[in-house]
């Protein structure tokens, strides 16, 4: 295990000296290219800060407004059919849209229900097995300036769709 600690401490000083030599070697302006990058970076920053703003605003009135629990409230009788638990569909519903929203509600489930219980399983499979799609989209397509993503999102909720089903297919089985 000592020998993991040690890779893992020189990790990122070997891979920053690993780049200054070959930038040295190949006579490039390390400081300069450094500088341009970092620019970059913050332009991106810049682009993509509205959507992100819109986003977990979306978020935040979802949470506050009780809709969830509407929503859930009438899904209900086609989950149970199902046999999904409704206790993780705030997840479900979430997991898409906000990644910090989903772990807030996964952690309340692992509060309220354990971690070890089937509940808590279907919770932790569903957080490892999708994606915050809806913040991924905004992310990457902002930042490259792609206006049609009806295909995209489409594709993406029918993958979450999917590993939240699986989860519960899986921890069901097991």
């Amino acid at each position: 295990m000592s020998i993991i600690n040690y890779i893992s401490m020189i990790a990122m000083p070997a891979i920053i000296l690993i780049i200054i030599t070959y930038s040295l070697i190949e006579k490039n302006k390390v400081y300069d290219n450094f500088l341009e990058g970092a620019k970059e970076g913050v332009s991106i920053v810049y682009n993509i800060f509205p959507t992100l703003v819109g986003l977990f605003v979306a978020v935040g009135a979802l949470r506050a407004s009780g809709i969830l629990d509407v929503i859930i409230n009438f899904i209900s009788p086609v989950i149970e059919g199902f046999n999904i638990p409704k206790e993780i569909m705030p997840l479900a519903i979430l997991r898409p849209i906000s990644g910090s929203a989903s772990m807030a509600v996964a952690t309340d489930i692992m509060n309220s229900y354990g971690v070890d219980s089937k509940i808590g399983q279907i919770a932790s499979v569903i957080m490892g097995s999708t994606e915050t799609t809806l913040y991924t989209i905004a992310v990457y397509t902002s930042c490259v300036k792609i206006k049609k993503t009806r295909g995209i999102l489409m594709a993406a909720l029918i993958g979450d769709i999917v590993g939240m089903l699986v989860s519960v297919i899986i921890c069901n089985i097991l």
